[in-house]
């Protein structure tokens, strides 16, 4: 049955704006780390069966030597399946890429589409 659903998951870094210029990190850091994320990106099987589909924004702290910290929900997908992959993802991936200015954010939208 799970040779019918063929999944489709896109990742993409979007510039986080704080105060704290620590967080202002350049684009290819945030570009690596979204990157290494979607390596790892994967569709769970029950999201298939039930046919669930949706972008899930999650923000990712991460370390000065590129250790996730806390993934946060920034905006839920409608699926509490592919929310909870999302949430769990970035600590699947490991280490990051240390950031070059010290500690930092990044949000993610990470999509979930059945093909």
């Amino acid at each position: 049955m799970f040779n019918k659903f063929s999944g489709k998951l896109m990742v993409a870094a979007i510039v986080v704006a704080t105060s704290t210029p620590a967080f202002a990190q350049p684009a290819a850091w945030q570009q690596a780390v979204a990157r290494q994320i979607a390596s790892k990106q994967t569709y769970p099987r029950a999201a298939q069966m039930r046919g669930d589909e949706g972008t899930v924004k999650v923000k990712v702290y991460v370390s000065a030597s590129g250790a996730v910290e806390k993934t946060e929900l920034i905006a839920a997908s409608g699926s509490s399946v592919l929310d909870r992959e999302a949430l769990a993802l970035p600590s699947k991936v490991g280490t990051l890429p240390a950031p070059p200015g010290g500690p930092a954010a990044v949000v993610l939208p990470l999509t979930y589409k059945l093909m």
